[in-house]
């Protein structure tokens, strides 16, 4: 009776895990392939042109950035002189020329959370608070679900990797990888 009991146990549990993966959307493939990439993400945030970026952000505020809020950020166009010097930086062309076909958007933030460079204008100017900024910051890599980016328009997980200085986090890297493009 006893092994009826721990095999149910175990049936239960394996219905679990594969019910709370079955909501997340990432199937074992699907996960494969991402962890596949994430030697490339890794490697793009020990970049040195993207580390001496995030380096210059946190040693210097931008002057022009001081008064950045979340509700000013929102409310500026793609074309305007805050935001497209983020998209055409040093570390902006470094994203764009390593980037892979399936990636649907990157960004790197600074310390605080404030962009240093990015491929497109994400939602949000900093994301301090937040899992995809603060895990990395721990010096761990985050990975998250399936969703439907507000940014882009698409379908799409995001991953990201601290950028690192001697071992230690100096930033983020995030990368939102489109799941039509990896399946």
């Amino acid at each position: 009776m006893r092994n009826v009991s721990r095999a149910a146990a175990l049936a239960a549990a394996f219905m679990l895990v594969s019910a709370v993966a079955g909501a997340a959307g990432i199937d074992p493939v699907l996960q494969a392939k991402l962890d596949a990439r994430m030697a490339a993400v890794k490697a793009l945030a020990a970049d040195p042109v993207v580390v001496e970026a995030v380096k210059a952000v946190n040693a210097t505020a931008r002057p022009e950035y001081a008064d950045m809020t979340q509700e000013k950020w929102v409310s500026l166009s793609v074309l305007d002189p805050l935001v497209r010097p983020l998209t055409r930086n040093d570390a902006a062309n470094t994203l764009k020329t390593k980037k892979a076909d399936e990636v649907s958007e990157a960004f790197v933030s600074a310390a605080s959370g404030v962009k240093v460079a990015f491929l497109s204008k994400p939602t949000n100017w900093s994301h301090k608070g937040k899992p995809k900024h603060d895990v990395p910051m721990t010096g761990k890599t985050w990975q998250g679900e399936i969703e439907m980016d507000e940014s882009t328009g698409v379908q799409q997980i995001q991953v990201s990797v601290p950028v690192l200085e001697g071992g230690k986090p100096i930033g983020s890297l995030v990368v939102g990888f489109a799941v039509a493009k990896l399946r």
